[in-house]
């Protein structure tokens, strides 16, 4: 055995060429590479036309990836505080050095405070599974570490899902372009799927119409055929009254209903309730829009739905996500080639995460487990405190809601910190120690995707810039510096790939081997099971629950129930012209950024500019603002400064800023500094976009 990633050495040692590749970053698309090679050094990122799904066509992003490879504020080697904890005053140190400072204050903390005191503190920068699923994972468990619950991203949503779903699984991506009716409920697909767009682009010209409902006119919803604007969190009244209209109408497949659902009956009438009026008032869409949407939806042949990411950042993010994906139920699409809905399509790719991760290893089985959208708190913690933590793949000075609080937690001198990452982030600037970063491009590493069917294998393609390290290396280091479990850190990542693709218990993973892998680059997955899919979901009750006695076991309605947030509006309850914070901020992605990624890198900052926020004209003239005026916008967490952009491109009362920039020029532009720590009603998730403020001029 060893731990060398050097296994893609051929590649690396040719100076000139194109080589296969596949994009790290956190996108459902997962698109196949091409990295052009000239000197030893990539000078350009393309397609690879072969993937069948992606065909060669990729984002600005990744396309751009070069300038953040070779970006001149990369780190390139081990650094060590020197001065006050956010200066970003650092002295160069050996890795041996770093080591042995990591390792001894982690035996210094686990004797005086036990393991627990240690927090890892990650998420998916980089979504290669060996990085930040494997590796990472066996050295904190088997260091009896707090666990981190990683529920930043989609948490609320997959609960609500599995209410109604169970398995993480929903319509294959090629099938959609055989729908006739598509709805892009709450994402952005232009920005952030694009591939998507392509298979919609071909259900149109097959006569499809696309529909897409959100709070903001963002690129897809100007794509649409027909855009229907929404007052933030208020999707589950949304669906219901949908609901209401299909069960009135006789839209609804009674067959399927029968044997396929359990509630069909109790949700019927619950549904009546949830009017066209009723509707209207929450959510800002007239009556007559929501008689037109669901006339569509049911008499539409073939529906699809695409469920975003942002609705299910609110505190009623897991209903939201419940709601609608009860309606493919109602009439029938699950039968139907390109009909049904996709919140998610991981669950098809799942692999050995106890082989990965090794919970085995861990001598405190019951060990806390810390949810990273309460950061903040957790460091602030007194009784049993947190007094180390390790961040890798993630920059939580800039993703984490309530960035001010998190700052404070971070400037402790007695919060050992070590960050490991490619650039001196907001983040890296609190550390005591900082690690440099290997790029995906230099590692090797397995991806699958939570959207389409194809595992890929990435082998390195290029030398280590500097003295840069990538997790699986680095995490079985100090593994093994810290005298644990020699076997497990002392694996290959060729022998992890294979150990975690052995999992007969996922039927989907028939024939996807590290040896197929390395022959073909991408394998698609033996979909064949997905023919009995209805047959055997993994609910309580083996079927589509549309009502749900587990959500009622856990305190929770166990029919869709709309539920108005804790902070935010309705048009129900519209704020006064004197609430201190009359507002709903949304921050939604920008098109350049991927979360807090390329943020820092020249050229994506000018294509997006600057931060700006979006004012509708109503709530700029009531506040004096003028487009292009700098303004601030705040509460009682933190504040902003940006420049104003007067638009109708979402309803009045909400304002939105695109993208999560960093810290810069002495401005402040973290849009977390505004957002709430709170968790949603299911999943431990976050909610961002439950957020009020107030607007001035500055």
């Amino acid at each position: 055995m060893g731990n060398s990633e050097e296994s893609g050495a051929g590649m690396i040692e040719q100076k000139d060429g194109v080589f296969p590749a596949v994009c790290p970053l956190d996108c459902p698309d997962t698109c196949g590479l091409l990295l052009h090679k000239k000197d030893g050094k990539i000078v350009k990122v393309t397609g690879n036309p072969e993937h069948p799904v992606t065909q060669g066509a990729i984002c600005n992003k990744v396309r751009n990836m070069t300038e953040r490879i070779y970006h001149n504020e990369r780190i390139l080697y081990p650094l060590k505080r020197t001065g006050p904890k956010g200066s970003g005053e650092f002295t160069r140190i050996s890795w041996e050095e770093a080591v042995d400072e990591i390792t001894g204050r982690y035996r210094e903390l686990i004797a005086e405070y036990g393991p627990e005191s240690i927090l890892p503190y990650s998420f998916y920068g980089n979504m290669g599974i060996l990085s930040v699923d494997g590796m990472d994972r066996r050295f904190f468990n088997a260091l009896g570490a707090s666990q981190l619950d990683q529920g930043i991203c989609n948490a609320a949503g997959n609960a609500g899902w599995k209410y109604t779903m169970g398995f993480k699984g929903g319509t294959s991506p090629e099938d959609t372009e055989f729908a006739d009716l598509i709805i892009v409920w709450g994402g952005n697909l232009m920005s952030t799927n694009m591939h998507q767009v392509v298979y919609a682009e071909k259900a149109r010209k097959r006569g499809a119409k696309v529909i897409v409902i959100d709070v903001h006119k963002n690129r897809t919803a100007q794509w649409a055929d027909w855009f229907i604007p929404i007052y933030p969190g208020t999707d589950t009244a949304l669906a219901l009254g949908v609901m209401h209209i299909l069960f009135r109408d006789g839209h609804t497949d009674e067959a399927f209903m029968k044997r396929y659902t359990v509630g069909y009956e109790e949700l019927r009438e619950h549904a009546k309730s949830y009017t066209p009026a009723h509707v209207s008032a929450i959510t800002g869409v007239s009556a007559e829009d929501i008689e037109k949407l669901a006339s569509m939806y049911g008499e539409a042949s073939t529906s699809y739905i695409a469920i975003g990411n942002g609705l299910q950042h609110h505190d009623n993010g897991g209903m939201n996500v419940r709601s609608i994906s009860c309606l493919p139920a109602l009439t029938g699409q699950w039968l139907k080639k390109g009909g049904g809905a996709v919140k998610t399509n991981g669950g098809y790719n799942a692999m050995d995460s106890s082989y990965l991760e090794r919970p085995d290893l861990r001598p405190n089985q019951q060990a806390r487990s810390i949810s990273m959208n309460r950061i903040g708190e957790a460091l602030e913690m007194v009784e049993e405190p947190v007094k180390s933590i390790f961040v890798y793949c993630s920059n939580p000075l800039v993703v984490a809601p309530d960035t001010e609080r998190v700052q404070a937690g971070f400037a402790r001198e007695d919060l050992f910190t070590v960050v490991h990452d490619l650039f001196m982030t907001d983040t890296a600037k609190y550390a005591d120690i900082v690690l440099p970063a290997a790029s995906t491009f230099e590692t090797t590493d397995l991806y699958g995707s939570y959207w389409h069917h194809y595992i890929q294998l990435q082998e390195p393609v290029i030398e280590r810039v500097g003295e840069s390290k990538g997790n699986v290396e680095l995490f079985a280091m100090l593994g093994r510096a810290m005298g644990l479990d020699d076997k497990a850190f002392s694996e290959s990542p060729e022998e992890m790939i294979a150990g975690a693709l052995d999992y007969p218990a996922n039927p989907y993973l028939n024939g996807v081997t590290l040896e197929a892998l390395k022959e073909k680059r991408f394998v698609k997955l033996d979909m064949s099971p997905q023919e009995t899919y209805l047959e055997r979901l993994s609910t309580p009750s083996g079927k589509i629950e549309l009502y749900s006695a587990a959500m009622q076991e856990a305190g929770m309605p166990a029919l869709p129930e709309y539920v108005p947030l804790q902070e935010g509006y309705d048009g129900v309850s519209r704020p006064g012209k004197d609430d201190l914070y009359p507002l709903m901020f949304i921050s939604p992605p920008n098109h350049n950024f991927l979360n807090s990624t390329f943020a820092n890198v020249e050229k994506h900052q000018r294509l997006e500019k600057e931060p700006q926020l979006q004012i509708h004209p109503e709530d700029a003239s009531e506040r004096g603002i003028s487009d292009g005026d700098p303004v601030v916008i705040y509460n009682q967490r933190g504040q902003l400064e940006l420049k104003a952009m007067v638009t109708d491109k979402m309803l009045p009362g909400t304002v939105i800023s695109q993208g999560l920039w960093w810290d810069g020029k002495g401005r402040k532009q973290r849009a977390n500094a505004l957002t709430p720590d709170r968790l949603a009603d299911m999943g431990g998730g976050a909610t961002f976009f439950s957020t009020v403020a107030q607007v001035k001029r500055q």
